[in-house]
């Protein structure tokens, strides 16, 4: 999951200090198949191999730096989005109503967002307004779709049997 990952870091589009990337869909999904454990897992691989050098991070960009820069607080909160995706199902391949999967991984976008913005007013020193601006707005309306989206391709792969089997006792 942690490739798909940088592949949804190449599929970016430069938006000022912070790029708009196809990321929160495969970090929300990873959640989803590995639940809250293996997703933060999954980020962590991530976030290891692009700072060992790997050009996994936007743009494919890479290196302990990028951590410390204006899109930093996103790639660490990138941790905490998978691992509150997975409540969802817990990575046992479940059933997921339309309103709970949407409802968690709107919730899951929090952690990116909160550490997002901290650490790009600190980075930039630019006010709360203009972090809003420019760190906020313009991705939230992309990334409620990208929830919607998640939901419809996890209900895909469980339908097509691509995910595990719940246990019976789960059941």
């Amino acid at each position: 999951m942690a490739a798909t990952i940088a592949l949804g870091a190449f599929l970016h589009f430069p938006l000022g200090p912070v790029p708009f990337s196809m990321q929160p869909f495969f970090i929300m999904l990873a959640g989803l198949v590995l639940g809250p454990a293996g997703g933060a897992a999954s980020m962590l691989l991530y976030l290891l191999a692009g700072c060992l050098g790997l050009p996994v991070f936007a743009g494919g960009a890479s290196g302990f730096a990028r951590l410390l820069g204006p899109t930093g607080g996103y790639l660490i909160g990138f941790i905490g989005q998978a691992a509150i995706a997975g409540l969802a199902t817990r990575g046992r391949g479940e059933d997921l109503s339309w309103v709970r999967g949407i409802g968690i991984l709107l919730l899951s976008l929090v952690p990116a967002y909160v550490l997002g913005v901290i650490v790009l007013k600190f980075v930039m020193h630019i006010g709360w307004a203009k972090v809003g601006t420019v760190g906020v707005l313009p991705f939230l309306p992309g990334d409620v779709i990208k929830t919607a989206l998640v939901v419809a391709v996890y209900k895909m792969l469980r339908r097509r049997g691509a995910l595990p089997t719940p246990p019976k006792s789960a059941r």
